[in-house]
């Protein structure tokens, strides 16, 4: 076995050892490398008394080097790849979780953050670059109408524009998000809390050989590992620090889509929420983190979410604005005459212009104006509002541009 081929199965046997995350064995990876953290482990010598257990508990039911092996063999039958952190196609942005912590936390799962050591990845795409330009789409399993629609707009028009929808692959929101991308025939991964060749949730089977088809499937637990209800918050990590930014479309009370937000945050990338309906129970949650987070930031569509993410004075969202008014382009003088004149009738210019507070000088010079714009129409009399129908059709022809 070549040095290189040790080091990748050690780094496949100590996550097999210890869960994804944990802190201590990243350090002495870090510090020792991965092959002589294996060893110093195995022979008892953990300096953290937890993974000492742990580790004594995992090796009990079998040898670690020997279960890494065959996890390999696994994945190569399964047509998956591990890649480490020795690959070109590793995805450097997971680095930023060796700063991660999560303030006023006593759960290991919130604790343990470190980045990955390895991961499974299943699908032709290069890891780095699918993750290089991503945003994460996540909310809840039970999602209404309402949210899968915005969640499917939001993966449809991020992967129309070159960007890489990533979520968790559940149902509900996440799956729409999976579904938009595709439909869009852009790029989308799925990040798994269990092994490769165990999706979970088992009725979305069909939707992850669609992903693995033109996108990627990725965990960092290997083939036949199980979906235990921890891994999930220790996937989120991946999805918040391997992304640009997190947006919750919908998050009840107690979602771990705004635990993924949470985790955003702290590792300084862009946390959003799409605002829902406050009747919908699927919306305490997110519209709880957009109150209790002051960095999260509201979006309401593909537009806000780019300006978020993307290229500073490129990617900016149009201003929100109503439809064009016939009145918009005129100055408060020829305004105080067009509101001065009558509505029915025809009214003097002296008249008018003492209506109005003008100057009869003033008042000759904007209704002119006011004529040309089609607002006027001169009579003997004097002057007459135009019929608002007439106005809005002589406005659109001259800006090309709807009008209220």
């Amino acid at each position: 076995m070549s040095a290189e081929e040790e080091r990748r199965l050690a780094r496949v046997a100590l996550t097999w050892l210890a869960e994804p995350g944990t802190r201590a064995v990243h350090h002495l990876v870090e510090r020792h490398g991965p092959v002589e953290t294996l060893a110093l482990l195995l022979d008892g010598g953990s300096p953290d008394g937890w993974l000492h257990t742990t580790v004594a508990a995992r090796s009990a039911s079998g040898d670690a080097r020997a279960v890494a092996a065959e996890a390999l063999e696994r994945a190569d039958r399964l047509g998956a790849r591990l890649v480490t952190p020795d690959d070109e196609e590793w995805p450097a942005q997971v680095a930023s979780l060796a700063a991660m912590r999560l303030p006023d936390v006593s759960r290991r799962v919130d604790c343990e953050t470190a980045p990955p050591l390895c991961f499974w990845v299943r699908g032709s795409w290069p890891l780095g670059e699918a993750l290089d330009r991503s945003v994460a789409v996540v909310g809840a399993r039970a999602a209404t109408g309402y949210g899968q629609h915005v969640a499917t707009e939001l993966g449809y028009g991020l992967a129309e524009r070159d960007w890489t929808v990533v979520s968790g692959g559940a149902f509900g929101i996440d799956a729409a998000a999976h579904r938009g991308a595709l439909t869009a025939g852009g790029l989308t991964v799925a990040v798994l809390a269990c092994g490769l060749d165990r999706p979970y949730p088992m009725g979305n089977a069909a939707l992850f050989d669609r992903i693995a088809e033109t996108g990627l499937l990725l965990s960092e637990w290997p083939p036949g590992a199980e979906p235990l209800r921890p891994r999930f918050l220790i996937r989120n990590r991946v999805i918040a620090a391997g992304t640009r930014g997190t947006v919750v479309v919908e998050a009840s009370a107690r979602s771990g889509a705004t635990q993924t937000a949470r985790r955003a945050i702290h590792a300084s990338r862009v946390a959003m929420v799409v605002p829902g309906p406050v009747t919908s129970a699927m919306s305490v949650g997110a519209h709880e983190f957009l109150r209790e987070q002051s960095k999260a930031r509201l979006v309401t569509g593909v537009a806000h979410v780019l300006e978020e993410v993307g290229r500073i004075g490129v990617d900016l969202a149009p201003l929100a604005r109503g439809p064009q008014r016939a009145t918009d382009a005129l100055d408060d003088d020829a305004l105080s005459l067009l509101e001065a004149l009558p509505r029915r009738g025809a009214m003097g210019v002296d008249r008018l212009s003492a209506r109005a507070g003008v100057d009869v000088r003033t008042a000759l010079r904007k209704l002119s104006l006011l004529e040309e714009l089609s607002m006027v129409v001169r009579r003997d009399d004097g002057y007459a509002l135009v019929a608002p129908a007439k106005q809005k059709r002589a406005v659109a022809e001259t800006s090309g541009r709807p009008v209220a």
